[in-house]
């Protein structure tokens, strides 16, 4: 067995041994979604890792780099192991490998996200010196389950953006968007995306963000002066027309802040779980 980077490894190749390790995952993904999501989290094949029994990729993890809370940061974009290879303690083996080719590259800390009910994950994590960070809840409604009657109150007009300003809408958040819901993260592929704004005049009152092939809602805020009058319901139900997926995603909402989680249940988008954020520092 061989631990070694995954630059030599094909796309092809990667993309057939992430399907033996998650088939006995419900939902399987295309090469195009795959694609995209590697792009949109900043995978870095050089110093994403694997273990070969001699030419065959059986476990992996990979990562992605960019900022994080003023840090260079590594994120866990994909670990997995193949059933036959599970239960050898690969992918811990495979972080203790990667972490002297992450500092040499100046990655200071690593973060990941798992799933609250997989607690063998959260224990190898804690082992390995990792703290929870956040508590995430997850959305996820058929398209054809959604009823949203909501329209834009009268004084307000609805319409498609370019990149919003990253300064002015920070101020909409009530919490730091996770690594993949991350401006940067929207940047690396930004036509992958469609932007709506909500306008009182010429002003940026809320917008939200959708990745139509996929469904994926990453950010939907609204400015603090303007909530409870529909705005968000509004925006929500403009960028389902822009929709491609038979199904919404809203990932990652920061459990802490209630009033997302009543929100997007007020509109028939229930919860479906939950996962944490932790952290790793490396220095």
């Amino acid at each position: 067995m061989e631990i070694k980077p995954l630059d030599k490894l094909s796309f092809h190749k990667l993309y057939a041994v992430r399907n033996e390790a998650f088939k006995d995952y419900v939902r399987q993904w295309t090469k195009e979604e795959f694609q995209a999501m590697l792009h949109r989290r900043g995978y870095v094949p050089e110093l994403s890792f694997g273990a070969f029994d001699n030419d065959d990729l059986v476990s992996f993890t990979l990562n992605g780099t960019g900022d994080w809370a003023g840090q260079k940061t590594a994120y866990d974009t994909g670990t997995g192991t193949i059933p036959a290879y599970r239960g050898k303690g690969l992918a811990t083996s495979i972080f203790n490998a990667s972490v002297p080719f992450l500092k040499q590259a100046g990655v200071t800390q690593y973060l990941l996200e798992v799933l609250q009910d997989n607690t063998k994950a959260i224990s190898v994590y804690t082992n390995i010196g990792f703290t929870i960070a956040r508590s995430f809840n997850y959305f996820v409604q058929d398209v054809a389950n959604l009823k949203l009657p909501a329209v834009i109150p009268a004084s307000y007009q609805l319409r498609t953006i370019n990149t919003p300003d990253i300064n002015e809408v920070s101020a909409f958040w009530d919490f730091m968007p996770s690594w993949q819901n991350s401006h940067d993260a929207i940047m690396r592929k930004s036509e992958n995306f469609v932007i709506v704004g909500a306008y009182d005049g010429n002003k940026l009152v809320g917008y939200g963000i959708i990745e139509p092939t996929s469904g994926d809602i990453p950010q939907l805020a609204v400015n603090k002066g303007y909530r409870r009058q529909g705005i968000g319901s509004a925006i929500l139900k403009e960028l389902l027309q822009h929709n491609q997926s038979s199904a919404i995603k809203v990932i990652n909402t920061d459990a802490a802040y209630e009033p997302m989680t009543a929100f997007l249940q007020s509109n028939g988008i229930p919860q479906s779980g939950a996962q944490f954020e932790m952290i790793k520092q490396l220095g």
